[in-house]
């Protein structure tokens, strides 16, 4: 898929300078069509400290100024830089060992027993492994295997209505 190499490209070329920043990417992902396109950079802080507006701006010029350079996107596109949030995902081996004590949904490329989803308490990384808790039974899910993964937000910080935001049809959103 076109995005997603473009997406990788773009995370290659700017994963080293956040790095010197002390940031480290989450997620990189470009989406929308041709004549106009989303990307998305998801960055946290290598000291693991909260991520402020601030934090976001700086990578946000730097960013833009190493992609200016590069042009690694054909097409206009927005750039929007995001930290991860509550309901984070699990893109890297070592935030499985990271948020080991938290829910997690886990959605596998090919099926494992009989399944693709799982859910569950994630317990840590061990031997290329994500490890998870469920029903009662520890699974061991191959990170490498590993289609999409995220920390599922508790429910009493959910509230009422979680998940249910309407777009604002006076403004096009």
């Amino acid at each position: 898929m076109e995005t997603t190499d473009a997406a990788s490209r773009v995370e290659r070329i700017i994963a080293p300078t956040l790095d010197d920043m002390g940031y480290e990417v989450v997620r990189v992902q470009l989406s929308g069509g041709r004549q106009h396109s989303r990307l998305q950079v998801m960055a946290e802080r290598a000291d693991q400290q909260g991520m402020t507006v601030d934090d976001c701006a700086e990578i946000s010029r730097a960013v833009s100024a190493l992609l200016d350079v590069e042009d690694p996107i054909a097409g206009a596109y927005d750039l929007e830089v995001s930290s991860p949030g509550i309901d984070r995902p699990l893109t890297r081996a070592h935030d499985f060992e990271r948020f080991a004590g938290h829910q997690a949904k886990i959605e596998m490329r090919q099926t494992i027993e009989g399944r693709r989803r799982f859910r569950g308490l994630l317990k840590g990384l061990e031997d290329g492994h994500a490890v998870l808790e469920m029903e009662g039974e520890t699974l061991k899910l191959p990170v490498g295997e590993v289609e999409r993964a995220k920390l599922v937000m508790p429910e009493e910080m959910a509230g009422p209505g979680h998940g249910q935001v309407k777009p604002d049809r006076r403004r096009g959103r």
